[in-house]
């Protein structure tokens, strides 16, 4: 990661965790691979999964990625592979943000 990437303050993508973190998106890429879809629309098309009140906001900066992540309502989950992705919300190592950022969540 370059130096002023903000990853570099993510518990997530500290080197511990990241390496942890990558075996969850290898799970990701073989239920993409499954649906003919990629990892990102497993991502959104799960997040759609979760209810009618829950909405994905995914960022880009690129147009090919808006279409990417577009494509996501037009994947079907299983629910073998709802099963699969459900169990990686328990896996995930490290915290969403760090310590600082965290304490401005819910306030």
């Amino acid at each position: 990661m370059q130096a002023d990437d903000w990853r570099r303050t993510n518990p997530r993508f500290s080197p511990e965790n990241e390496a942890k973190n990558l075996q969850l998106v290898e799970i990701v890429k073989r239920v993409a691979e499954r649906r003919r879809a990629t990892p990102a629309q497993i991502a959104l098309a799960w997040v759609l999964a979760q209810g009618n009140d829950i909405a994905p906001i995914p960022g880009t900066k690129r147009v090919r990625y808006l279409e990417d992540n577009a494509g996501a309502v037009n994947v079907r989950l299983e629910p073998d592979d709802m099963r699969e992705l459900d169990a990686l919300k328990s896996a995930v190592a490290g915290e969403r943000y760090e310590s600082s950022m965290m304490a401005q969540i819910e306030r």
